[in-house]
């Protein structure tokens, strides 16, 4: 058989077994959906038993969002989240997580920010380098978001000066 143009030199075209699924290619029935950490403090977005497309953490009021693509080291972008409960273009950065080989996408954002609400509808999210992603859904994600709205901290009240105290 001749080579095709612009083909590598050398290249033996192969067949796939019949009934075998390309690597990376899931079944049709699989569906992508949120699940709850086992911490109580985590969910993530994927499908069961693979890396998650996002997940979110809660720590002291405050949400890590992470898209678990891989990023260069030191990357900035604009995490655009566009869904039927608003918009939000949440600034992450090229992280390190232990465990885990590479970079990946991570920012923070308040729970109590008003913007927070977009991760509970469904939306389309875009990074740079990391394409476009559907989200679905999901009560565990808004059960986060709520939890972790509740668990910021208190403001303690300032102390007051004597000076400040009107006889």
């Amino acid at each position: 058989m001749p080579a095709r143009e612009g083909a590598p030199d050398g290249a033996v075209r192969m067949a796939m077994p019949e009934g075998e699924a390309l690597p990376g290619v899931r079944d049709g029935d699989s569906q992508a959906s949120w699940a709850a950490g086992s911490d109580g403090l985590s969910v993530r977005y994927g499908h069961p038993g693979e890396t998650p497309l996002v997940s979110v953490s809660c720590r002291e009021g405050v949400l890590t969002v992470t898209r678990h693509a891989a990023a260069p080291v030191g990357a900035q972008a604009l995490f655009a989240l566009v869904g039927s409960d608003g918009i939000m273009r949440l600034p992450v950065d090229a992280t390190s997580v232990p465990g885990q080989r590479g970079y990946i996408w991570q920012g923070t954002i308040s729970a109590d920010d008003s913007r927070t609400k977009v991760l509970g509808g469904s939306y389309n999210g875009t990074l740079p380098g990391a394409g476009m992603i559907k989200v679905a859904a999901g009560a565990p994600v808004r059960d986060l978001v709520m939890k972790c709205r509740r668990s910021a901290p208190v403001a303690a009240p300032e102390p007051v000066a004597p000076a400040q105290i009107a006889e």
